[in-house]
C-alpha cells in the first residue's frame, strides 16, 4: 500500500511513522490498480484532473469515500475502470479507533461504474479490509449517499444543531441565566441523549429520561420544528439535488475559501464557543480537545 500525497504535507510524517510508503499522488496513482480518494471534496477535482486521470488504465478501480464529485459530474471517470464507492459514516479518526479496538463504523456501499465485473466484490472487501463490514454495509447508488450525506450535515447534524444550541444559550444568557450553566445544559448533555437516541432510538431516549424531561420535550419540539421549518428542509434538500450547493461549494473551493473562513471566525467569536473554551480547560473530565488555535486562545484567556 502506498499514500499520495502533496509536497510539504503534514500528514507525511505521520504516515511514514505509521509504516505507508508516501510519494505523490501521481506515481501512487501510476503504480496502483486501487486508486481510494480521500482528498476533501473541493480538492478532488483538481486532484483527479492532474494527477489521478492521466494514469488510469482499463481494469483499474476507483474508490471514493463521498460520492459528491463524481455524482455532481465534477469528476467523470474514464471508460474502463470501476468506480466504487465505501462511505464510513463518521470521521476518519473515528473510524480508525474503531479499527484498532476491534470495531467499525457502518458504511454505504455503491457501484457507480462496473467494467471488469468485480467492482461490487472490490467495494465489498475494502469495507471488510477498513473495518466496516463490521458494524454493517448498506447498498445504495452513489445519488442517494451524496443527497441524503449533505441534507443530513445540513438539516440537522451541524447546521440545526449548532444553530438550535446557539438560540437556545442565547435565550438563556439574555434571560439573566450563567453562562457556564447554558453551556453545560444546551450543549454538554446534548453528547448524552445523542447516545441514548443511538442505542435505542427515540423511544430508549424517551424510556431513559425523566417524565417531566419527556413530557416537557413532547410538548415543545412540534413548536421549535414545525411547518416553517419543514419548508425550509425541502428547500434545502432541494438545492442540494439540483447541483446548487455543490456549484456554489465547488466556486468556493476554487475562490480559496474566503467566505468559509470568514464564517468560520465568526464561530469562533459566539459567547457559546468562548464560554465553552473556558469550561472546559477547568473541567478536565469533559475530555476538552482543542486545536492548536483554540488552545492558544483559551491560555491567552485564562
Amino acid at each position: 500500500m502506498r499514500v499520495g500525497l502533496a509536497a510539504g504535507s503534514v500528514s507525511r510524517v505521520r504516515a511514514e511513522a505509521d509504516g505507508f510508503s508516501v510519494d505523490t499522488v501521481g506515481k501512487a496513482a501510476a503504480w496502483a490498480d486501487v486508486i481510494v480518494l480521500l482528498a476533501p471534496d473541493g480538492a478532488q477535482p483538481k486532484i483527479y484532473r492532474e494527477e489521478i486521470a492521466p494514469q488510469l488504465a482499463p481494469g483499474k478501480a476507483l474508490v471514493c469515500a463521498h460520492g459528491f464529485n463524481v455524482h455532481f459530474g465534477a469528476i467523470v471517470p474514464q471508460a474502463g475502470i470501476d468506480v466504487v464507492l465505501v462511505a464510513p459514516k463518521g470521521p476518519g479518526q473515528h473510524l480508525r479507533d474503531l479499527y484498532v479496538g476491534g470495531g467499525g463504523l457502518p458504511a454505504l456501499l455503491a457501484v457507480a461504474q462496473e467494467a471488469t465485473g468485480g467492482a461490487h466484490a472490490l467495494a465489498l472487501s475494502y469495507a471488510w479490509a477498513i473495518g466496516c463490514a463490521r458494524a454493517g454495509v448498506i447498498e445504495t447508488t452513489f445519488a442517494e449517499e451524496t443527497e441524503t450525506d449533505l441534507f443530513g450535515e445540513q438539516a440537522v447534524l451541524c447546521g440545526g444543531v449548532m444553530a438550535l444550541v446557539k438560540a437556545a444559550f442565547e435565550t438563556l444568557v439574555t434571560a439573566g441565566y450563567q453562562p457556564e450553566v447554558a453551556y453545560i445544559e444546551c450543549l454538554h448533555e446534548l453528547r448524552l441523549t445523542v447516545d441514548l437516541m443511538c442505542r435505542g432510538g427515540l423511544t430508549q431516549l424517551g424510556e431513559s429520561i425523566s417524565d417531566t424531561a419527556e413530557w416537557g420535550g413532547l410538548r415543545a419540539g412540534s413548536r421549535l420544528v414545525n411547518g416553517t421549518t419543514h419548508i425550509e428542509m425541502t428547500r434545502l434538500l432541494g438545492e442540494i439535488r439540483s447541483g446548487k450547493f455543490a456549484r456554489e461549494w465547488l466556486a468556493e473551493c476554487e475562490a480559496g475559501q474566503s467566505q468559509l473562513e470568514r464564517m468560520r471566525a465568526i464561530e469562533r467569536l459566539h459567547p457559546v464557543e468562548e464560554v465553552g473554551r473556558r469550561l472546559r480547560a477547568r473541567l478536565p473530565l469533559l475530555n476538552p480537545q482543542e486545536t492548536p488555535a483554540v488552545a492558544q486562545t483559551v491560555s491567552s484567556s485564562l
